[in-house]
């Protein structure tokens, strides 16, 4: 097992298209990633994250044969489960928040406000647990389209190619939607007197 762990995931796939069972060596390797982006994406439960993980392997192992080696494998793998999280979002938007959910621990909140205060100009005090939950809720507020550039970027630590491979959009429209959600929540933060946790040096 040791020896697949060093191999790139292109290399990953050619040797999975050689013999099948190989793509347990994909699926360990990007499992808890994709599980944990469901989750931030989607705001649902463990068990339906989980099902949203299911049915995105069984379509990636299935196209499999139709992937690019050219390209970056993990943008692939990411764009099929977004695009599942997207139709479990549409088949369940009466039993679902329709906003995609930030709550995705102290720890990853705090290190996208800070993030967002850097590139906003702002000063905050992210140890504020009324700040963080006010940035919440502003965050839920923002369009799906403007959560999902965020959530990939700072969250995901995805680059501009990456989640222009994702979500299938041009990069000017990625950096488009990336600046205008920065905009749309520095306008929601000055509503909510966030101001007011600024630390003015």
């Amino acid at each position: 097992m040791n020896e697949f762990k060093d191999k790139t995931d292109n290399e990953l796939v050619v040797i999975t298209l050689q013999d099948e069972e190989n793509f347990m060596y994909i699926m360990e390797r990007y499992e808890s990633k994709l599980l944990r982006y469901v989750k931030r994406f989607t705001g649902v439960t463990n068990e339906c994250a989980e099902d949203i993980i299911q049915e995105s392997f069984f379509k990636i192992y299935r196209n499999l044969n139709d992937f690019d080696n050219k390209l970056k494998f993990s943008s692939w793998a990411y764009r099929i489960t977004h695009n599942e999280a997207i139709n479990y979002i549409r088949k369940h938007k009466n039993k679902s928040d329709k906003n995609v959910s930030i709550d995705a621990g102290n720890d990853d909140t705090t290190s996208l406000l800070e993030i967002l205060a850097s590139d906003i100009n702002i000063q905050i005090e992210a140890e504020s647990k009324e700040l963080q939950e006010k940035v919440r809720q502003i965050l839920k507020k923002l369009k799906k389209k403007y959560q999902e550039v965020l959530i990939l970027k700072y969250l995901e630590d995805k680059d501009y190619t990456e989640i222009s491979d994702i979500l299938k959009k041009p990069m000017g429209t990625v950096a488009t939607l990336m600046n205008r959600a920065k905009k749309q929540f520095a306008e929601l933060a000055q509503k909510e007197n966030i101001l007011k946790y600024i630390d003015h040096e």
